[in-house]
């Protein structure tokens, strides 16, 4: 993985703002897992970004469902894994390729939850507290997509 961009949030706004430039870049089949402590803003990321995608109506977080599904421009797949547990609930996930192998875009709040199973071209959007209601956003992607993604966002504006 190599770091593509990373940012400073003054607040909730600006992470909305900044998940809406960063899912202009995404295209169908692209893998998004999300990590960052409670309350760090993953779920209002996904839904900023559900926005730009063309998701009507509000985006909840599917902590106690594993998986909502949003119809936008393009299918959105939004996993919550903070409940899952891997022994226990595995056959959960059996099937989870259909969704992150599809035309559509995956969201994987708590992605670190999978391990090394995560989808090998997936990127990584980790938000941090910083004070108050900062929050420092850093997006890592595969090698291959690193280049290509920070050239986009250079054009969606720093």
């Amino acid at each position: 993985m190599v770091r593509v961009m990373r940012w400073q949030s003054a607040g909730e706004a600006e992470t909305a703002r900044l998940a809406g430039r960063i899912a202009r870049c995404l295209r169908p089949g692209d893998v998004v897992g999300l990590i960052g402590a409670l309350g760090s803003g993953k779920t209002c990321f996904v839904a900023a970004a559900c926005r730009e995608l063309g998701v009507p109506g509000r985006v909840r977080s599917p902590s106690y469902t594993l998986l909502n599904v949003y119809q936008g421009r393009i299918p959105i797949y939004h996993f919550d894994l903070y409940r899952w547990e891997p022994a226990g609930r595995g056959a959960e996930l059996e099937e989870w390729e259909e969704f992150t192998e599809g035309e559509g875009i995956s969201f994987i709040e708590w992605a670190e939850r999978l391990g090394g199973t995560l989808a090998p071209g997936a990127l990584i959007v980790r938000l941090e507290h910083a004070g108050g209601d900062c929050r420092s956003v850093e997006l890592s992607a595969p090698r291959a997509r690193a280049a290509e993604l920070r050239k986009a966002l250079e054009r969606e504006g720093s």
